[in-house]
């Protein structure tokens, strides 16, 4: 019987691939030849960088997405638990919630409590017998800072009830059902069996979220909040290098969001890899097969 000669081995030629390449680099090039060729003072952008001005809104960038968003994650899943309640009016109450406060812009919903002095002059909270616990004008309670804060994180708890709700909607009902068989109370079974696993489903989009509020932040300029652009434009009203100043911003707008994420990365990994090892649900069932030994010792 003759030999079969082996069928000779041809590599594609993937043409895509270089014809891709090189536009990229060409454009790139250009872009390069171009912001050389630009009426940009680059040695002045690293100079920006440490003015006092831009560290303070350096400084209000960061801790108004922080407390914004920390806020908004605990409003949050108190809306999205009332959402999954039993009792129809918390449920039309967190749906009408979510309606509102995720409808209205952003920059609408920070001048209208910046303005709130227009409508109500005084903010009270009055006591049972008499007096009041918070008496205090309006405009006095409601500073830029303020307004921004409730504007950023009230929007914000609109969206994340809708993401805690959807990570909870993902853990399977027979986990609850199995915490329940064991004795877990409602309360038990939500801290140490649903929302380690819905965990998840919440990180990446709440990540997401919060690297969009770090550049969101940037809307408070409108009511005078020293953040980065208020004070690039403070920079650049003394000095007209409108685009020097403007650079600086952005250079420490990229570095905050690849802090933030980074972070983000790591805390989906850290939560994937302690779900894969072990279920808060398995921890329980294991806890729960210990307890007639215990017993036995006992007796």
């Amino acid at each position: 019987m003759a030999e079969v000669e082996p069928l000779p081995i041809v590599r594609l030629k993937h043409w895509g691939r270089w014809v891709s390449a090189v536009v990229i680099l060409v454009l790139l090039v250009l872009l390069g030849i171009a912001l050389g060729n630009a009426q940009i003072h680059w040695d002045s952008v690293p100079e920006f960088l440490w003015y006092r001005v831009m560290a303070v809104g350096l400084l209000n960038t960061v801790l108004l997405a922080v407390i914004a968003q920390g806020s908004a994650i605990v409003i949050g899943i108190v809306i999205a638990l009332m959402r999954r309640s039993a009792n129809p009016v918390a449920r039309w109450f967190a749906a009408g919630y979510i309606w509102l406060f995720r409808g209205l812009p952003v920059l609408l919903q920070i001048l209208i409590w910046y303005n709130l002095a227009l409508v109500f002059e005084f903010v009270s909270i009055p006591l049972p017998f008499g007096g009041y616990l918070l008496h205090e004008q309006s405009n006095v309670l409601i500073t830029a800072f303020t307004a921004a804060l409730l504007g950023l994180a009230l929007n914000e708890s609109a969206y994340m009830a809708e993401i805690v709700r959807a990570g909870l909607n993902s853990v399977d009902s027979g986990q609850t059902e199995a915490a329940k068989s064991i004795g877990m109370s409602p309360g038990a079974t939500l801290r140490r069996v649903v929302l380690p696993q819905a965990m998840r489903v919440i990180i990446p989009p709440t990540g997401n979220d919060f690297i969009n509020m770090l550049k969101g932040t940037s809307m408070a300029s409108v009511i005078g909040v020293t953040e980065l652009i208020h004070a690039a434009n403070n920079i650049s009203s003394n000095n007209l290098l409108v685009m020097e100043t403007l650079l600086a911003a952005a250079v420490w707008y990229m570095v905050v969001v690849t802090v933030a994420g980074v972070g983000q990365h790591y805390l989906e990994r850290a939560f994937d890899s302690e779900d894969r090892s072990r279920s808060p649900f398995s921890r329980a069932a294991k806890a729960l097969r210990t307890v007639p030994l215990v017993r036995s010792e006992r007796g």
